[in-house]
């Protein structure tokens, strides 16, 4: 088993993306080829294209059949986490062992920066549905906002995702994140635009800040604002909500522990309600737990638009 042990596997997440989306991490806490500046995880601490089995897929299979034991299915397992997933060098060895676990569709959220690599693109051909993101219309807003590791050009990451999304047999859903005075504004999504249609994804997701970022300059861009500039957009462009939908706030299965939701606080910044519905607990007893980590100086919380997120202090 990996130093991570089971906690590779967490949620499931609701997900305003995917629905009730079953995480699994393959690398490392913010290991990453991108230190973008709105990442909800903070600065990245390694900085890398360097593909290795960060975390060993018979490490994660008891745990992820356990999850998938328990209550109902998850809509997505979902290969994301707390880095980009295709530095994991097995990345398709874990789409294929999770093939043949489960019917589940398996999604891939990658920010596409290797996408050019055939070995990437030969690696994610099982999976279902694959999800990169276009941050950015030119290689300067690219430095910018995504601030990559120095051997990844703007036009490398563009080409890579286009020919990926030309050959792969599912879905790519292109998520398109917007900031306020940066990239949230018409000039900028114009460009954004000409890619899009270049790339040829089955959706654009248009997104915008909703967690605490990792930079304080990176502002959402208001919802009156992302409704103009998604008329911009070429093709099937679906609005993210930053609200969770209702029918992910159903508790499901008791039984979560604290372990549970440290794992699920170490990858993304949570409110009350987002524990509740990703693990199943009553929001009632999530209130009763979170302010025992709090307590125990294990999880934190900020303030962000009225609402409270908590996160743990490190990874579990």
């Amino acid at each position: 088993m990996n130093e991570r042990g089971s906690l590779c596997v967490y949620g499931p997440v609701p997900s305003r993306r995917l629905g009730r989306s079953l995480g699994i991490d393959l690398v490392p806490l913010k290991t990453c080829t991108y230190d973008c500046v709105y990442c909800q995880l903070g600065g990245t601490t390694n900085k890398t294209i360097e593909r290795k089995e960060y975390v060993t897929v018979e490490g994660v299979l008891g745990e992820l059949e356990r999850k998938l034991s328990v209550g109902p299915a998850p809509d997505y397992i979902s290969i994301a986490g707390s880095g980009e997933p295709t530095l994991n060098a097995r990345i398709g060895d874990f789409i294929g062992t999770i093939k043949n676990l489960t019917r589940i569709p398996v999604a891939v959220l990658t920010n596409g920066s290797l996408l050019w690599m055939p070995e990437v693109q030969e690696a994610l051909m099982a999976a279902d549905l694959v999800l990169p993101s276009l941050d950015a219309g030119d290689e300067q807003l690219f430095r910018y906002v995504n601030r990559p590791y120095k051997d990844i050009s703007f036009e490398c990451m563009v080409e890579g995702t286009a020919e990926f999304t030309k050959r792969f047999p599912g879905e790519v859903w292109l998520e398109v994140f917007l900031l306020k005075g940066v990239t949230g504004m018409p000039s900028e999504v114009e460009k954004i635009a000409a890619l899009v249609k270049h790339i040829g994804p089955a959706r654009v997701q248009l997104n915008t800040v909703s967690r605490p970022p990792a930079e304080a300059f990176a502002d959402a861009v208001s919802q009156e604002k992302m409704e103009q500039l998604r008329r911009l957009l070429p093709g099937t462009v679906e609005l993210i909500s930053e609200n969770v939908p209702a029918e992910l706030s159903t508790p499901s299965v008791p039984g979560a522990t604290d372990a549970d939701i440290l794992a699920l606080l170490s990858r993304r910044p949570c409110t009350a309600k987002d524990i509740a519905a990703g693990l199943g607990l009553h929001i009632h007893e999530v209130m009763k737990r979170v302010p025992a980590l709090l307590a125990a100086g294990i999880v934190a919380h900020m303030r962000q638009n009225g609402r409270t997120f908590y996160f743990a202090k490190r990874i579990y």
